[in-house]
């Protein structure tokens, strides 16, 4: 069995905001020379995100509204995590609820997909460096 690893390094403008990151994956994937196994992409960070869905605009505003109305910014005193100085309570939730990782069959050389499946880096708390880790592991 061979397995690779790779760090991917993501800077969002914005407090919030999703990143396609399906082919930096598809990348890796071909640098690893795997042809059948699976890879594991997480988010490195406990207010980011990885997860699976449609690239879809408006899919992704809806998501934006709907954490947001979830797990609210503001106001920052609402968190009792956000007593010990920090202003990202919020961002906590948001990432449990969108996950931590995913897992991905690979088969012949490719991600085993359905048709409009692409891989997201989900950011909660933005504005700064954070970094996404692809491991995969086969034959």
């Amino acid at each position: 069995m061979k397995s690779y690893r790779k760090e991917l390094w993501f800077h969002v403008p914005e407090r919030m905001g999703f990143i396609n990151i399906t082919e930096q994956v598809r990348e890796c994937l071909r640098d690893s020379r795997i042809q059948e196994g699976f890879v594991l992409v997480n988010a490195m960070h406990i207010t980011a995100s990885v997860f699976i869905n449609d690239d879809e605009e408006g899919l992704h505003q809806d998501y934006i509204k709907w954490l947001e109305q979830m797990a609210p910014h503001e106001p920052i005193s609402h968190y009792q995590h956000n007593n010990t100085g920090e202003d990202n309570g919020d961002a906590h939730i948001k990432r449990q609820i969108m996950g931590r990782e995913v897992v991905v069959a690979i088969t012949e050389g490719a991600l085993d997909f359905g048709p409009w499946e692409q891989i997201f880096y989900g950011e909660f708390d933005g504005c700064r460096d954070k970094r996404v880790l692809i491991k995969i592991i086969g034959e």
